[in-house]
């Protein structure tokens, strides 16, 4: 019979969390990564977008307390507009992120502190070409339309994940078409409205 009381209780606490833990479906069509890239010696910056292909935020009665993204590599677009098709196809090809082999990448929130009601510090563990190394990041959330909107900025050391064509740091001589190893990205995140 104690057994049976144990049981019960041990269920009622584990709906309890799961009722207490919600995750809330990110919007794909709506949401958006764009990306940033440059050489080290000349004026010549690329950039584009890549989307998501589907993703959760994870709250806590009212706070975020986490989430998970895959991101659908073979959306890369160059939006500069002079180079995008070959830039695309250099881009997804083995020397930047062999996206026939790694078609997905994935970041998953690790850890939420809040500065205050808006503002987040954001520990995270992103998976490029089966690579996966924590990143950190500042986030900002805000309400519209019955959703929730995540904005975030931040840069990766992309030889961090191997990829390293004309990297400064394997090269042994600098040339003027070295890559910067600095990857800049641009997050929005909005939910489905409730």
């Amino acid at each position: 019979m104690k057994n049976n009381i144990l049981l019960i209780f041990i269920g009622l606490y584990a709906i309890t969390i799961v009722k207490a833990q919600n995750q809330i479906q990110i919007d794909t069509s709506k949401s958006l990564i764009k990306w940033a890239g440059s050489n080290l010696f000349s004026f010549n910056e690329h950039y584009g977008t890549v989307k998501f292909k589907n993703g959760v935020l994870i709250k806590d009665a009212d706070s975020l307390s986490g989430g998970r993204f895959e991101i659908d590599m073979n959306s890369i677009l160059n939006t500069d507009g002079e180079y995008n098709k070959g830039l695309v196809w250099h881009l997804k090809n083995e020397d930047f992120f062999h996206v026939e082999k790694y078609p997905i990448a994935r970041l998953e929130m690790t850890n939420v502190t809040y500065s205050d009601s808006l503002n987040l510090r954001i520990d995270a563990n992103l998976t490029i070409k089966n690579v996966t190394k924590p990143i950190v990041y500042e986030a900002t959330l805000r309400h519209q339309n019955n959703s929730t909107v995540m904005t975030a900025k931040f840069i990766i050391d992309r030889t961090r994940w191997n990829v390293n064509y004309q990297s400064k740091s394997l090269l042994k001589s600098l040339k003027d078409e070295t890559i910067s190893d600095a990857i800049e990205f641009e997050v929005v995140v909005i939910t489905k409205s409730n």
